[in-house]
């Protein structure tokens, strides 16, 4: 039975949903542990539900780096004995932290911009999409375990397993030396209204095609009437019209709602690896050879400009 070790990650009280899908895939692989930067109490309820029979936390990290603080504390544990044949992170800032010091102090491999992993005996191999997700590569860590993976939010659909409250088991961040001494000074949060981008079961995103930054106002007020979240294209980001929380695609966010509606989007690789996993995609773009319409289950040929405001007209009326 294969030892699976999650690192959960908390946001307002609540795993994070990257979390959950990990813990949903873990379970299918072997007996799953979380792993806590922080205080478990509030989230090791729903961690069990999700299939962690275990959970270890550090406890109040005091302003230390959680990289720094977590990587030291599961050095420790396993250096008690408790290793894991595999641990998985997901792919975000705290994660990439975590797992790269993890790494050097395990001397160990790391894969990462996984999207699947699968278990047969003691061989454990992720699957990773190159060149734009048009080819997967599969690949088999060797060598001593615990092997380390990251994956992509939206790798696996979270489901309760109707796991009951997990055993809590306190691992205390060890001295950390020099280290130690780098402390979290203050937090900003990017204020939102709505749905989250890459939570929202509908996610409207807008693209070059819609001319200039005012006219982006069309794609939140659509969002907002359909109760959904705004997203954009790279290179509106880039150019400055809305922020890179906006962002969907391989260098932004990847997003699976169940419709995404494409306006003024042409349909660059990048973008569609972000979001082709949508349930229903629909596309609006004046060009009708625009990549994008290779994709979508819905196609409208036509001018931004002229469709959206007939498309809030009709919402509004509707009330």
């Amino acid at each position: 039975m294969t030892n699976v070790w999650v690192f959960a990650q908390e946001s307002d009280g609540a795993p994070t949903s990257a979390t959950l899908e990990l813990l949903t895939k873990a379970r299918l692989l072997g007996t799953v542990t979380a792993f806590v930067g922080g205080d478990a109490s509030a989230i090791a309820g729903a961690l069990g539900e999700y299939g962690a029979t275990k959970v270890y936390a550090t406890g109040d990290l005091g302003g230390k780096l959680p990289g720094v603080a977590v990587s030291a504390a599961m050095k420790a544990v396993i250096d008690g004995g408790d290793s894991p044949d595999l641990i998985v992170f997901p792919q975000s800032y705290e994660g990439r932290d975590v797992v790269s010091r993890l790494s050097v102090k395990l001397d160990r491999t790391v894969l990462t911009n996984n999207v699947d992993v699968e278990v047969n005996g003691t061989t454990v191999t992720v699957t990773t999409p190159i060149f734009g997700g048009n080819v997967l590569v599969t690949t088999s860590f060797s060598g001593a375990a615990p092997y380390l993976a990251l994956f992509r939010p939206k790798s696996f659909v979270a489901e309760p397993s109707g796991g009951g409250a997990p055993a809590v088991v306190a691992a205390p961040v060890p001295e950390l030396g020099s280290t130690g001494a780098a402390a979290v000074t203050a937090v900003h949060t990017e204020e939102t209204t709505g749905p989250k981008l890459d939570e929202a079961t509908i996610v409207v995103s807008g693209g070059r095609g819609l001319g200039d930054a005012e006219k982006y106002t069309m794609i939140e007020q659509l969002a907002k009437l359909l109760k959904g979240a705004p997203g954009a294209s790279r290179a509106i980001v880039d150019a400055g019209w809305v922020p890179y929380s906006y962002q969907v695609g391989q260098t932004g966010k990847v997003v699976k709602p169940g419709v995404y509606i494409a306006c003024g989007i042409s349909g660059a690789t990048q973008h569609m690896v972000g979001m082709k996993g949508s349930k229903t995609i629909i596309a609006i773009n004046k060009d009708k050879e625009a990549p994008i319409f290779g994709i979508a289950d819905l196609g409208i040929v036509g001018d931004v400009h002229k469709v959206l405001p007939k498309l809030i007209e009709a919402l509004q009326a509707r009330g």
